[in-house]
């Protein structure tokens, strides 16, 4: 990784941390990641007049990659949203950030990419998997393969799941659509292609909203115990006193991942680019423990500082 490459990626760290942050404390609701996507990718309509032209081409070409991006991106705020429901930030903020890294070096050894990772990278794998086999439990002496069955865990292993795939069709589609787009600037065409993935993950995001709620998933209890079918449109709404938190996550959720599309630039593996933006892991565990006062025991102690050490071995190696 370029010099570059490295700051654009520590402070997309902070913004990304800040963001889980008021995630977590804004109910951790789909309806308030949608609303914070929405107005973060609102954020970059400005990028229109100078990449006008150049919009029928990305169209044209990568739409295809938009709509798989998208979903990923839904995805992994669906499945955020639920794992803080059920689990600390300081815990499902790591599993989440660490296991991505996992998946998308086993993504990039089925795509025969396994040669550009080195002995040190294959440490910090090993520490990594290490790590989050800590993280869920409270003492060491009561670590099992129960404590991954909390929903918290498995919400948030899906997460990264959903991570995976969007850094892997982002990486392809910025490496295609650069140098078709010539000469449009390349910062310019990632921010065209920020506003337009962040558009396509609204909407799915939204339609997995209305599915659940039109399912009864997302179903209100009476005071008499029984469940009345929620309204489908009532489901996208946000209760006016998390718009702020939402507007703010939303600025930083699409300042923290537009840096690390530019910084997919100046790397020559995509691995190195999701590994080194881990870093992130110890600020957030840090605001998970200082802001939400959140448990702090000996099992999270060694995960954090485990997983922390493998990404760095990672990203270096």
């Amino acid at each position: 990784m370029t010099l570059t490459a490295v700051l654009l990626i520590a402070a997309s760290t902070f913004a990304h941390a800040l963001w889980n942050l008021l995630g977590k404390q804004g109910a951790a609701s789909n309806a308030f990641f949608l609303v914070a996507n929405t107005l973060g990718w609102l954020c970059l309509l400005p990028v229109l007049p100078f990449a006008a032209r150049a919009l029928p081409a990305m169209l044209a070409s990568a739409w295809w990659l938009l709509l798989v991006t998208g979903f990923f991106q839904a995805l992994y705020y669906s499945s955020l949203s639920n794992a803080y429901r059920d689990g600390d930030l300081s815990m499902v903020y790591p599993i989440v950030r660490s296991a991505a890294v996992l998946f998308v070096t086993l993504a990039n050894v089925g795509l025969g990419r396994a040669g550009q990772l080195g002995p040190l990278a294959i440490a910090g794998i090993g520490l990594i998997v290490a790590g989050i086999l800590l993280l869920p439990h409270a003492r060491f002496r009561d670590m099992t393969l129960r404590g991954f069955r909390s929903r918290g865990v498995l919400f948030a292993l899906l997460a990264a799941v959903g991570t995976m795939g969007y850094s892997l069709v982002d990486d392809h589609a910025l490496r295609l659509l650069r140098p078709a787009l010539a000469p449009m600037a390349p910062t310019v065409t990632t921010l065209l292609y920020a506003l337009l993935e962040g558009a396509a993950t609204s909407l799915w995001l939204g339609g997995f909203i209305l599915v659940r709620a039109a399912l009864g998933w997302g179903a209100a209890r009476t005071q008499g115990g029984s469940r009345t079918p929620a309204r489908p449109l009532a489901a996208l709404r946000l209760p006016s006193g998390q718009l702020r938190p939402a507007l703010l996550s939303g600025i930083a959720i699409f300042t923290a991942y537009t840096l690390v599309l530019i910084a997919m630039g100046f790397a020559r593996n995509v691995t190195y680019i999701v590994a080194f933006r881990q870093m992130s892991i110890p600020i957030g565990v840090l605001l998970g423990l200082a802001v939400l006062r959140e448990p702090l025991n000996p099992p999270k102690i060694a995960g954090v500082l485990t997983v922390t050490a493998g990404l760095v071995l990672v990203a270096v190696g």
